[in-house]
């Protein structure tokens, strides 16, 4: 059993609302700000975003959330986004997250640690002079190591102790709040994992 066989089925109709509704919420409160969203490319220009972050991840498939480290960087492909009447961009995401869980989704006291590969879409939407908003769609490419698997049982991978490898969906929402034009405090949360974390714009 695979970690995507498991940890989709988690992520339901309900965690997707209130994903949607966060977002929402996010875009309409700054916005009453002032009128940044109307002006289209009216944002801090950088040639790449370089974010290092805090993980926590799905408890989906293990009975413990789990926690990590990990960075992401975001090169600008599209300055004026797909929306060319308000302020919005598009950029390329990539990075590796580091996510370590401590218990098992079945009785036993395994344990394991991921490594994440997101590669997504983000879609940025400059709300107020010091927020933005953004989406991300794609997927993550991952390799799980798996160990202390319970005498008698197996690993979710089939074996006492190995690894498993794969790829599944990703989806995430986050905001910025820009410290500096260079310097924002910068939050997701979403499939498979929640981070927060610091990101600089050269």
């Amino acid at each position: 059993m695979t970690r995507s066989s498991t940890r989709l089925p988690g992520f339901t109709r309900a965690a997707l609302a209130a994903l949607l509704g966060l977002a929402v919420a996010t875009l309409a409160l700054p916005a009453r700000a002032d009128d940044t969203i109307q002006r289209p490319g009216d944002h801090p220009a950088y040639n790449v975003e370089v974010e290092p972050h805090l993980l926590l991840g799905s408890d989906d498939v293990y009975a413990y959330g789990g926690w990590g480290l990990g960075v992401r960087f975001a090169i600008p492909i599209v300055d004026n986004g797909f929306v060319t009447t308000i302020n919005n961009s598009v950029a390329i995401s990539f990075g590796l997250d580091i996510v370590h869980y401590d218990g098992c989704w079945y009785n036993g006291n395994c344990s394991a640690t991921y490594f994440d590969f997101p590669v997504v879409m983000q879609w940025n939407f400059y709300v107020a002079r010091r927020w933005s908003v953004f989406g991300e769609p794609g997927i993550v490419i991952y390799h799980g190591f798996f160990s202390n698997c319970p005498d008698g049982e197996t690993c979710p991978n089939g074996r006492p102790n190995g690894n498993d490898v794969g790829v599944e969906p990703a989806i995430y929402i986050g905001g910025r709040y820009y410290l500096t034009d260079k310097v924002t405090l910068t939050a997701r949360i979403g499939f498979p994992s929640f981070s927060f974390g610091v990101s600089f714009l050269p």
